[in-house]
């Protein structure tokens, strides 16, 4: 049986408004899909002269669920609950309807968004979605130091491990050629384990992870 879920509210920004609906919706339905969440906008709002004016945004989401809440005993963890309420506000801001995933895997937290604006969501290059997962693990390593996320969209992340290994490789040859350290580009711990992993059998180079987070990043040697 499905049913059709409604609430109106109020930002100071319509991107703000949008978030508060999302959050609205899923005390209503827990689980709820954004990606099949649709706004109108009512009122982009203005923001005043001085303060003198200011009427705020508003907008009406409409979500039609199975009736279906989910099942019970699968609350989330806070890190979970922290990286899904902060991917799911960057995405809206960005006027990105996505659902997302949490899943937590060798200790880090991978969130993956699947919905109908995943190449938007990307962007040139990936530019857009490691934009996203770089200010999410900022915000982590404030809040809840230790704990990383790979947002992953569309299977990007599995290329992406192709394009690190292929770096890795080609770190480790430099590394040799010139006889001196190769720095690489800062990392999550996910992708620093892909290099690590992928480098640890390669004859004459080791390496190492230095700096703080979020701007950690492997460094190959040449073997002592």
């Amino acid at each position: 049986m499905t049913a059709d879920l409604r609430v109106e509210t109020e930002g100071e920004t319509v991107g703000e408004a949008k978030w508060a609906a999302l959050r609205e919706l899923e005390k209503l339905h827990p689980g709820l899909d954004k990606a099949a969440v649709r706004f109108q906008v009512v009122s982009e709002g203005e923001r005043g002269i001085l303060g003198v004016g200011y009427s705020p945004a508003r907008v009406v989401a409409t979500a039609e669920t199975d009736g279906e809440a989910s099942p019970a005993g699968t609350e989330e963890s806070e890190a979970a609950t922290l990286v899904r309420d902060l991917i799911a506000r960057i995405t809206t801001a960005l006027g990105i309807s996505c659902r997302i995933d949490i899943a937590e895997e060798d200790g880090s937290l991978v969130a993956t968004c699947s919905g109908r604006d995943l190449g938007l969501l990307i962007g040139r290059h990936g530019q857009t979605i490691d934009a996203i997962q770089y200010l999410a693990n900022a915000i982590l390593a404030r809040q809840l130091p230790g704990t990383s996320v790979v947002v992953d969209a569309a299977g990007y992340r599995a290329r992406r491990e192709a394009t690190l290994a292929s770096l890795a490789s080609g770190a480790a040859e430099q590394a040799l050629r010139s006889a001196e350290p190769v720095e690489l580009e800062p990392m999550t711990a996910v992708e620093r384990k892909i290099v690590h992993l992928t480098l640890q059998d390669h004859a004459g180079v080791e390496t190492t992870s230095e700096g703080t987070e979020p701007n950690r990043f492997v460094v190959v040697s040449p073997s002592s």
